[in-house]
């Protein structure tokens, strides 16, 4: 089963700098994904520029199950977040909210995040998320995660916002595998032009195998898309 796990900042051509449905599912269905994790998208709201893009991208991909999870509303715009499409039935799926810190205490800009739980009708449950930009919003995000975890037939992936060897992923990396380690070499995933970080992962339960992974040089986001091949 191929998987995907992509950052679409909105749907937004990282080139041209205009929403673009039609280059971001021809780069899913130029990798063969069946089930893709989506970061930073949009659903129908007060701006014209808000519309279902989850369903715009199912139609263009001919990918016939989705699922949005809204994270936040965006004052007089609409609804952001994570969302699933998949070739798989999908048998339920919850948004679960990702707690605000309290007090926030970091620097950057804070906003508030959520985690997509999907079940499978072939038995994979899915996560998908995005971390927060500080260090107390990716504590918050790890314990939301591991309190949802499935600790069999259980994929996570989306951007994390942090890099390889950033401790907040250790419990994460306790209790899963991550497809990073099929890469022959290490790869970089943002910005996707001229990338310097990775901060995007897809991490698998154990009894999940990890056949191949890669994170091929694509621009079409700002993030380039990780992809991995899985058998269970």
């Amino acid at each position: 089963m191929k998987i995907m796990t992509f950052n679409t900042q909105h749907c937004l051509n990282y080139i041209e700098r205009k929403i673009d449905f039609r280059l971001m599912a021809d780069t899913i269905v130029n990798f063969g994904a069946e089930l893709i994790g989506l970061n930073e998208m949009r659903g129908k709201g007060e701006n014209a520029e808000y519309d279902r893009q989850t369903e715009i991208l199912s139609e263009l991909t001919g990918i016939g199950h989705y699922y949005f999870a809204k994270a936040i509303d965006v004052p007089n715009m609409g609804p952001y977040g994570n969302a699933l499409l998949s070739k798989i039935p999908v048998v339920s799926a919850e948004t679960v909210p990702i707690p605000d810190p309290v007090p926030k205490e970091g620097f950057r800009s804070y906003e508030t995040r959520c985690v997509l739980k999907v079940k499978l009708e072939n038995g994979l449950t899915v996560l998908v998320t995005h971390f927060g930009l500080n260090p107390d919003e990716q504590e918050n995000a790890v314990k939301t995660v591991l309190d949802v975890l499935e600790d069999e037939k259980c994929v996570l992936m989306g951007d994390f916002n942090v890099e390889p060897d950033n401790e907040v992923l250790l419990p994460i990396r306790a209790r899963m595998r991550d497809a990073a380690e099929k890469l022959s070499t290490p790869k970089l995933s943002f910005p996707s032009d001229e990338p310097k970080i990775k901060i995007d992962y897809i991490f698998t339960t154990p009894d999940v195998e990890i056949v191949y992974a890669d994170i091929p040089a694509t621009v079409a986001s700002d993030h380039r898309p990780h992809i991995a091949e899985i058998r269970f």
